[in-house]
Protein backbone atom coordinates (compact mmCIF):
# COMPACT_ATOMS: atom_id res chain seq x y z
CA UNK A 1 0.00 0.00 0.00
CA UNK A 2 0.91 3.06 -0.60
CA UNK A 3 1.45 6.23 1.54
CA UNK A 4 -1.77 8.39 0.23
CA UNK A 5 -3.37 4.92 -0.30
CA UNK A 6 -6.61 4.92 2.63
CA UNK A 7 -6.93 1.46 4.48
CA UNK A 8 -10.15 0.60 6.37
CA UNK A 9 -10.41 -2.92 8.61
CA UNK A 10 -13.24 -3.96 9.83
CA UNK A 11 -13.94 -6.85 12.06
CA UNK A 12 -17.47 -7.42 10.91
CA UNK A 13 -18.54 -7.33 7.12
CA UNK A 14 -20.54 -4.10 6.69
CA UNK A 15 -22.96 -5.73 4.28
CA UNK A 16 -24.08 -9.20 5.57
CA UNK A 17 -26.18 -11.08 2.42
CA UNK A 18 -28.56 -13.59 3.56
CA UNK A 19 -28.12 -17.56 1.77
CA UNK A 20 -30.93 -17.67 -0.26
CA UNK A 21 -31.22 -21.38 1.21
CA UNK A 22 -32.04 -19.93 4.39
CA UNK A 23 -34.88 -17.14 3.22
CA UNK A 24 -36.66 -20.60 0.98
CA UNK A 25 -36.89 -22.81 3.97
CA UNK A 26 -37.93 -20.16 6.92
CA UNK A 27 -40.57 -19.53 4.30
CA UNK A 28 -41.46 -23.36 3.42
CA UNK A 29 -40.84 -23.86 7.50
CA UNK A 30 -43.77 -21.03 7.79
CA UNK A 31 -45.99 -22.44 4.94
CA UNK A 32 -46.20 -26.28 5.01
CA UNK A 33 -48.87 -27.99 2.75
CA UNK A 34 -49.77 -31.25 4.35
CA UNK A 35 -51.45 -34.05 2.47
CA UNK A 36 -53.54 -36.16 5.03
CA UNK A 37 -52.72 -40.11 4.29
CA UNK A 38 -55.00 -41.70 7.18
CA UNK A 39 -55.17 -45.57 7.22
CA UNK A 40 -56.44 -46.33 10.51
CA UNK A 41 -57.54 -44.91 14.08
CA UNK A 42 -54.07 -42.21 14.04
CA UNK A 43 -56.24 -40.69 10.94
CA UNK A 44 -58.89 -39.26 14.05
CA UNK A 45 -56.23 -37.53 16.15
CA UNK A 46 -54.90 -36.27 12.99
CA UNK A 47 -58.33 -34.63 11.54
CA UNK A 48 -58.87 -33.43 15.25
CA UNK A 49 -55.71 -31.60 15.17
CA UNK A 50 -56.96 -29.62 12.22
CA UNK A 51 -60.17 -28.65 13.82
CA UNK A 52 -60.33 -25.18 15.94
CA UNK A 53 -59.17 -26.38 18.99
CA UNK A 54 -55.53 -26.70 18.08
CA UNK A 55 -55.62 -24.21 15.45
CA UNK A 56 -53.04 -25.44 13.19
CA UNK A 57 -52.72 -21.93 10.91
CA UNK A 58 -50.99 -20.21 13.60
CA UNK A 59 -47.79 -23.02 12.58
CA UNK A 60 -48.33 -22.31 9.05
CA UNK A 61 -50.04 -25.58 8.09
CA UNK A 62 -53.50 -24.90 8.19
CA UNK A 63 -54.96 -26.64 5.28
CA UNK A 64 -54.88 -29.76 4.37
CA UNK A 65 -54.41 -30.62 0.63
CA UNK A 66 -55.87 -33.48 -1.22
CA UNK A 67 -54.14 -33.66 -4.21
CA UNK A 68 -50.40 -34.69 -4.07
CA UNK A 69 -49.43 -32.02 -6.30
CA UNK A 70 -50.13 -29.05 -4.12
CA UNK A 71 -48.84 -30.64 -0.37
CA UNK A 72 -44.76 -30.75 0.36
CA UNK A 73 -45.60 -33.05 3.67
CA UNK A 74 -47.08 -36.59 3.75
CA UNK A 75 -48.38 -37.41 6.64
CA UNK A 76 -48.75 -40.99 7.11
CA UNK A 77 -51.11 -42.43 10.20
CA UNK A 78 -52.28 -45.66 10.90
CA UNK A 79 -51.38 -49.50 9.39
CA UNK A 80 -49.60 -49.37 5.92
CA UNK A 81 -50.22 -52.99 4.43
CA UNK A 82 -48.87 -54.38 1.22
CA UNK A 83 -51.85 -53.68 -0.88
CA UNK A 84 -51.47 -50.28 0.41
CA UNK A 85 -47.74 -49.53 -0.63
CA UNK A 86 -47.10 -49.10 -4.42
CA UNK A 87 -50.75 -46.22 -3.34
CA UNK A 88 -48.33 -44.78 -0.91
CA UNK A 89 -44.97 -44.55 -2.83
CA UNK A 90 -46.70 -43.22 -5.88
CA UNK A 91 -48.59 -40.44 -4.18
CA UNK A 92 -45.25 -39.52 -2.80
CA UNK A 93 -43.10 -39.49 -5.95
CA UNK A 94 -46.42 -37.31 -7.24
CA UNK A 95 -45.38 -34.86 -4.79
CA UNK A 96 -42.90 -31.65 -5.77
CA UNK A 97 -39.76 -31.34 -4.41
CA UNK A 98 -38.95 -30.33 -1.52
CA UNK A 99 -40.85 -32.82 0.05
CA UNK A 100 -41.09 -34.60 3.62
CA UNK A 101 -42.69 -37.09 5.54
CA UNK A 102 -44.17 -37.58 9.17
CA UNK A 103 -44.98 -40.88 10.10
CA UNK A 104 -47.36 -40.87 12.76
CA UNK A 105 -48.41 -43.65 15.27
CA UNK A 106 -46.43 -46.62 15.88
CA UNK A 107 -48.26 -48.59 13.44
CA UNK A 108 -47.21 -46.51 10.72
CA UNK A 109 -43.61 -46.27 12.44
CA UNK A 110 -43.00 -50.02 12.86
CA UNK A 111 -46.22 -51.45 12.63
CA UNK A 112 -47.24 -51.41 15.99
CA UNK A 113 -49.64 -54.17 17.95
CA UNK A 114 -50.41 -55.61 14.77
CA UNK A 115 -46.80 -57.06 14.27
CA UNK A 116 -46.32 -60.46 14.89
CA UNK A 117 -44.87 -63.65 13.97
CA UNK A 118 -46.49 -64.64 10.77
CA UNK A 119 -48.08 -61.61 10.13
CA UNK A 120 -47.95 -62.04 5.88
CA UNK A 121 -49.66 -58.09 4.46
CA UNK A 122 -47.69 -55.49 6.84
CA UNK A 123 -45.36 -53.22 5.74
CA UNK A 124 -43.23 -52.42 9.27
CA UNK A 125 -42.72 -49.08 8.92
CA UNK A 126 -43.48 -46.57 6.43
CA UNK A 127 -39.61 -45.83 6.28
CA UNK A 128 -39.10 -49.26 4.29
CA UNK A 129 -40.98 -47.30 1.67
CA UNK A 130 -40.25 -43.66 1.36
CA UNK A 131 -37.87 -41.59 3.50
CA UNK A 132 -39.49 -40.52 6.91
CA UNK A 133 -38.14 -36.83 8.77
CA UNK A 134 -40.22 -36.73 11.68
CA UNK A 135 -41.41 -39.58 14.13
CA UNK A 136 -44.40 -38.87 15.87
CA UNK A 137 -45.17 -42.27 18.10
CA UNK A 138 -48.15 -43.04 20.23
CA UNK A 139 -51.20 -45.56 19.85
CA UNK A 140 -52.58 -43.19 18.64
CA UNK A 141 -50.85 -40.15 19.61
CA UNK A 142 -52.95 -36.99 20.15
CA UNK A 143 -52.94 -34.07 18.11
CA UNK A 144 -50.74 -32.29 20.70
CA UNK A 145 -48.24 -35.11 19.69
CA UNK A 146 -48.70 -34.25 15.71
CA UNK A 147 -48.34 -30.52 16.62
CA UNK A 148 -44.54 -31.06 18.20
CA UNK A 149 -43.65 -33.15 14.91
CA UNK A 150 -44.95 -30.42 12.59
CA UNK A 151 -42.51 -28.00 14.87
CA UNK A 152 -39.90 -30.60 14.68
CA UNK A 153 -40.47 -30.22 11.11
CA UNK A 154 -40.27 -26.98 11.29
CA UNK A 155 -36.84 -26.89 13.38
CA UNK A 156 -35.17 -29.28 10.73
CA UNK A 157 -35.48 -27.01 8.17
CA UNK A 158 -34.66 -23.74 9.86
CA UNK A 159 -32.64 -24.96 12.07
CA UNK A 160 -33.97 -22.89 14.90
CA UNK A 161 -37.08 -23.40 16.75
CA UNK A 162 -39.38 -21.12 16.67
CA UNK A 163 -41.64 -21.94 19.71
CA UNK A 164 -40.65 -23.05 23.59
CA UNK A 165 -40.24 -27.28 24.04
CA UNK A 166 -43.15 -28.57 25.97
CA UNK A 167 -42.45 -28.90 29.86
CA UNK A 168 -41.75 -32.56 30.77
CA UNK A 169 -44.24 -33.95 33.35
CA UNK A 170 -42.91 -37.23 34.08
Amino acid sequence: MGKRSIHLETKDAIIKFALLDDILNLARANSLWPMTFGLACCAIEMMSTAMAKFDLARFGAEIFRPSPRQADVMIVSGTVTKKMAPLLVTLYEQMPAPKWVIAMGNCAISGGPFLFEDQYNLVEGVDLLVPVDVYVPGCPPRPEALLEGLLKLEEKLTGKRRFPTPEAKW
